[in-house]
């Protein structure tokens, strides 16, 4: 009887310690977007945010494991809606077409990103002075590049995201401290696309950090990626922990 009073009792703990998750609804000009937010338990004050860019899927529950993850150290994270409200890649040939045309229209995934930020910035409980942008493949890529717009981010993380930026300069716009995690095996992030970002970066006072995980292809953070690196595309649970150490490590100094 005690044994089951005390499991009970455990269970309503670990239940009343969960992360608080709801939908949050925004707007850029006319366009609806519709992200989630993510609290962590039991937050009082003001707390540091994060609006977390996902893969190409988009809005969804690998997007959200990762906002849990990240919400458990102490943070507010807002899932972007970079597509807008209702469009949800059905597939990988659907997420790689929509995602594709923001590669070619850099300045409005920008303003997209910039919209996240805002619409995080007004939730009540947030610390306005410190907000950060992290993202995962598609989404590294459009955390880099809200950064590179002059946003005002004291940290920004890229994991296995897009390197490549049609405006290279702009790597001068960053305000904050950066941390790009890089499978070294990445069939889809090119050397020459490592190299330019090293270059980019090098020219600039930014405060950042690549770091390449041997043996870790593209997406090694997605439990739904796989197990065959030979795809390209596989889940690493050595690179996945590595990650998120570093991150939460990161995250700690910058905020």
């Amino acid at each position: 009887m005690r044994l089951s009073l005390l499991f009970l009792l455990l269970a309503g703990l670990s239940m009343a310690e969960e992360a608080k998750v709801r939908t949050l609804s925004y707007r850029l000009d006319t366009l609806a977007m519709e992200g989630v937010l993510v609290m962590p338990a039991g937050a009082k004050g003001d707390i540091p945010g994060l609006v977390l860019f996902p893969d190409w899927m988009g809005v969804g529950p690998v997007a959200v494991g990762y906002a849990k993850r990240v919400a458990e150290w102490g943070y507010a994270v807002l899932i972007a809606d970079v597509y807008g409200k209702g469009v949800r890649p059905k597939d990988a040939l659907e997420a790689g077409r929509i995602s594709g045309y923001f590669k070619y229209h850099v300045p409005l995934l920008r303003q997209r990103g910039a919209a996240a930020l805002s619409a995080l910035k007004r939730e009540a409980g947030i610390d306005t002075a410190k907000t950060g942008a992290l993202g995962f493949c598609f989404g590294g890529g459009a955390a880099l590049e809200l950064a590179r717009s002059g946003a005002p981010l004291e940290a920004v993380i890229s994991v296995h995201g897009n390197l490549f930026t049609p405006y290279p300069n702009d790597a001068g716009h960053i305000r904050g401290k950066v941390l790009v995690l890089h499978g070294a095996d990445d069939p889809y992030v090119l050397r020459d696309q490592v190299f330019n970002f090293i270059e980019q970066m090098r020219n600039t006072r930014v405060d950042w950090q690549l770091v390449h995980y041997g043996g870790a292809v593209h997406a090694f953070t997605n439990p739904d990626a796989g197990s065959n690196p030979r795809s390209g595309v596989a889940f690493n649970p050595t690179a996945d922990r590595h990650a998120f150490m570093a991150m939460k490590i990161f995250l700690a100094e910058a905020l």
